[in-house]
């Protein structure tokens, strides 16, 4: 597996940076389509998006190098190398909301409009993403036998060969499983009107899937024995019961004062 796509005056452009370049502009495009169903500014969408993307790509990196300072303490630079990957994408999310709610504070914008049009976005995007992970044969699981990666098409047998032994392709599992989460929150948008459901649906079911497919993976970030993904998805889980919690409490209080 060549994680390098060509070459520019003898600079390698990978994969990598393709893919993630490639999600971005499929975000943008359908958040553009999407602005309509929530009646939202597209102008002050691309500003937060443009806000928001290169703060969210330095989030994820620090992110990641906190956790693996170890491998970095005695090679500061190389921690501003992002083309072979380790871009974690908690980091980078928590950094682009951070950036994006300052903005609609400032603006004095609606939030929670916004988020709901991104959503879909954001995870159209990372599962376009986790093929960048493909091509850096990163983001896989535990070795296995050829009886079981025989079922998948040849070119994933293939980049999940590394040196001769067979993983399992958990990159895949997650872009999948993000591509359903996708389809779900474009449906949310056009049936249902209420600010947050498409957001805190998200949050939910991209935890689900990533605390799952987390617990197969073995290049997890970890805090002793605790997978940092896996303790953070726990936390995005808990945010959407507690939302949808109470806007079942709210919706029931107002009909019994109706």
């Amino acid at each position: 597996m060549n994680p390098t796509a060509f070459s520019i005056l003898g600079f390698a452009i990978r994969w990598y940076g393709i893919i993630i370049a490639t999600g971005i502009v499929l975000g943008i495009s359908i958040a553009n389509y999407n602005c309509k169903w929530r009646e939202v500014d597209y102008d002050n969408l691309l500003n937060i998006v443009l806000l928001s993307l290169p703060i969210g790509i330095v989030g994820a990196r620090l992110y990641y190098v906190a956790f693996e300072f170890e491998n970095y303490k005695n090679n500061i630079i190389e921690a501003f190398n992002i083309r072979n990957g380790g871009l974690a994408i908690h980091g980078g999310l928590i950094f682009a909301i951070g950036t994006a709610l300052i903005y609609t504070k400032i603006k004095k914008l609606p939030f929670i409009k916004f988020a709901d049009v991104a959503a879909p976005s954001i995870i159209i995007a990372q599962a376009l993403g986790r093929w960048g992970n493909f091509f850096n044969q990163e983001a896989h699981g535990d070795p296995v036998s050829y009886e079981f990666i025989k079922h998948f098409p040849m070119f994933i047998q293939n980049g999940m060969n590394i040196e001769g032994v067979y993983y399992n392709p958990t990159f895949l599992y997650e872009s999948t499983w993000n591509l359903l989460v996708f389809i779900i929150l474009m449906g949310i948008l056009r049936k249902s009107k209420k600010n947050g459901i498409v957001f805190f649906t998200y949050i939910g079911l991209y935890s689900i899937g990533r605390f799952i497919i987390e617990g197969m993976r073995t290049d997890s970030l970890m805090l002793g024995p605790i997978r940092i993904a896996q303790l953070v998805s726990l936390s995005g889980v808990l945010i959407w019961i507690i939302f949808i919690g109470l806007s079942y409490y709210k919706s029931v209080r107002k009909g019994s004062v109706d």
